[in-house]
């Protein structure tokens, strides 16, 4: 009797503590797609240009675009001609909670591939590549890592920038003062409100906020990374192999028959919704040579 008792109560520990971790085994996405006739996308509302609202309900972008592609694709593998998209709105400081639990299948925004990320969450085959900068306004006269001794400076909580800042501030020995905001456009208000001296970001998302301003001139990107670049890919439930080759089969189809190159000019190198903006960013070698040979960083 006592021996049952003990191995209950392991049992209930067990399950509290899985559950406490958030580590609930969600059952094979595919699978519960082809039940429910649904698959959910995390987007941002805000992250241009991989994922926004522009004038209509459902978000926009580059990551969207390529995330409807694999839907479609999808569509074809299950036979579910009808399969229905819910757009999910998240967050940098939940998203990975939302994947894992099963409110969201994919997150299609911008997230930065990374080994230890991987420990939590799988990502498809890249799909851009950047660095992460910093952006002050150019009154202040900041422009290099050195400039950011003794300031305020601002990341969004959730994201790697926050790690790569603090190891070049004990590093350096710059005494900087990190705040987090939960939110990138509040991270970019703040200097804009001179409540930080400098917002810490990857670079792409960066040059956005400022062109979406339409003051670029009051603005200054620093000249030096703070971290070199790394890539990006749609977020994935870890351990869904299932899932992941779906996904990265239907993204190697689109960089094989050269129409990501067409994808990407489209968002990045020409006028986008809603109001004209254009990034004027050709595509880089590093990430040309990415889609031309991509690599499954789940197998590494």
């Amino acid at each position: 009797m006592q021996r049952s008792t003990l191995w209950l109560a392991l049992g209930i520990f067990s399950l509290l503590s899985t559950y406490a971790a958030g580590q609930e085994v969600q059952p094979p996405t595919l699978e519960t797609i082809a039940r429910t006739g649904i698959i959910r996308l995390g987007y941002a509302d805000r992250n241009i240009p991989f994922s926004y609202l522009g004038t209509g309900p459902e978000p926009i972008g580059y990551s969207i675009e390529l995330c409807l592609k694999v839907v479609d694709s999808i569509k074809e593998k299950l036979d579910l001609p009808g399969l229905k998209v819910d757009f999910v709105k998240r967050t940098p400081s939940n998203r990975i909670t939302l994947l894992n639990d099963g409110t969201i299948d994919m997150e299609c925004v911008a997230s930065t591939n990374t080994e230890e990320r991987r420990k939590a969450v799988w990502f498809s085959y890249s799909h851009f590549i950047t660095g992460t900068r910093y952006v002050a306004l150019k009154s202040s006269g900041l422009n290099t890592v050195a400039d950011l001794a003794g300031r305020t400076v601002v990341v969004t909580t959730g994201t790697i920038n926050i790690g790569q800042l603090n190891v070049l501030n004990r590093k350096l020995g710059l005494n900087i003062a990190v705040l987090q905001n939960d939110s990138t456009e509040g991270g970019f208000e703040m200097v804009t409100e001179n409540r930080a001296s400098a917002f810490v970001m990857d670079d792409i998302l960066l040059r956005s906020f400022v062109a979406e301003t339409g003051r670029p001139e009051d603005y200054a990107i620093s000249n030096e990374y703070l971290a070199p670049p790394q890539p990006y890919g749609l977020m994935l439930r870890h351990g869904d192999t299932g899932f992941r080759d779906a996904v990265n089969e239907a993204l190697g189809e689109i960089y094989a028959s050269g129409e990501i190159e067409k994808i990407y000019e489209k968002w990045f190198n020409a006028p986008i919704p809603p109001n004209g903006m254009n990034l004027q960013r050709p595509l880089p070698d590093d990430l040309a040579d990415a889609f031309r040979n991509p690599v499954d960083t789940t197998a590494q």
